[in-house]
């Protein structure tokens, strides 16, 4: 009888440790979900205020060296044509934000900014990367 019963409790908890892993993992899943979209807003951001009030992806021949968010340098940025994305990647706060900047030639402008949980050189390798899209239009 005492095996029974502790058969029945061992299986229980079993059970009980199986689901309280996985609500574990869901909940890290819904964190890590926030990070990557506040790494792409904060990564689009970057991108509004270095176009809206700096003027640095007009149309110009001589690539901008000096554009940084976040006290990171975005390295040289140049605009080649309309309809071409002019891109940077910078990590805030640790993670990755990938953002791409199209002007056109009716004087509109597509900011596409993708963030991720994870640092940029690990997105490839990390089976838990995910990511985040913000698409700004203007």
């Amino acid at each position: 009888m005492a095996t029974i019963i502790a058969s029945l409790l061992l299986a229980v908890g079993a059970a009980m440790f199986s689901i309280i892993k996985k609500e574990v993992i869901l909940s890290s899943i819904g964190r890590d979900s926030q990070f990557a979209f506040y790494a792409a807003d904060t990564g689009a951001e970057c991108a509004l205020y270095w176009d809206l009030r700096q003027n640095k992806f007009a149309a110009t021949t001589s690539p901008w060296n000096d554009l940084t968010c976040d006290g990171q340098n975005l390295g040289p940025i140049q605009f080649t044509e309309y309809g071409t994305p002019m891109t940077f990647e910078y990590q805030p706060s640790g993670y990755c934000a990938r953002v791409s900047v199209t002007k056109f030639e009716d004087n509109s402008t597509k900011v596409d900014a993708r963030g991720y949980n994870t640092a940029c050189i690990t997105i490839a390798t990390n089976p838990r990367a995910l990511e985040r899209a913000v698409e700004l239009a203007y």
